[in-house]
């Protein structure tokens, strides 16, 4: 599979159903394609850097941008969403996201270049398939949530 494909496919239809290592089926859209009528509300937005986080959450403290800088382990934070984001995965005044370093993954993310959700397919039917396993699917995923403020609560670790 060619991230470019990928990418390619994404930026035509503005979703891409991929099967990953483990046999789940993720689907990736574009933040203008998500629908409120048809997706979940329980979507991830997917980052390969720290500065896109802006583009969806409110500004962080320093201590929060650094526990999601430092994380060692796949992790998925809950935020308030950014007063300026008003379509996508929102629920109750709040986002999730996470930053994905695993090769592959940050790869595709950085050639698409812009927020992308992932939410689990219903369907069996897939346009590409990896051997690279998801890692917000691995049984060390931790979530927590951040607020702009510094507060942390973890909700599973």
């Amino acid at each position: 599979m060619e991230i470019r494909e990928v990418v390619n496919k994404i930026k035509e239809n503005g979703r891409v159903k991929i099967k990953e290592g483990n046999g789940s089926i993720l689907e990736l859209i574009g933040l203008d394609h998500w629908n409120p009528e048809t997706d979940d509300y329980e979507g991830i937005f997917l980052f390969f850097d720290l500065f896109q986080i802006r583009t969806v959450a409110r500004p962080f403290s320093d201590v929060s941008l650094d526990i999601v800088e430092f994380a060692t382990k796949p992790t998925i934070y809950h935020t308030p969403v950014n007063n300026t984001l008003h379509n996508g995965p929102i629920e109750h005044g709040n986002i999730r996201f996470s930053v994905l370093r695993k090769e592959f993954w940050n790869k595709l993310l950085f050639a698409y270049a812009q927020p992308i959700i992932v939410q689990y397919s219903k369907i069996q039917e897939f346009d590409f398939q990896t051997e690279e396993y998801f890692p917000l699917l691995s049984a060390g995923t931790k979530e927590m949530f951040l607020s702009p403020e510094g507060d942390v609560k973890i909700h599973r670790s």
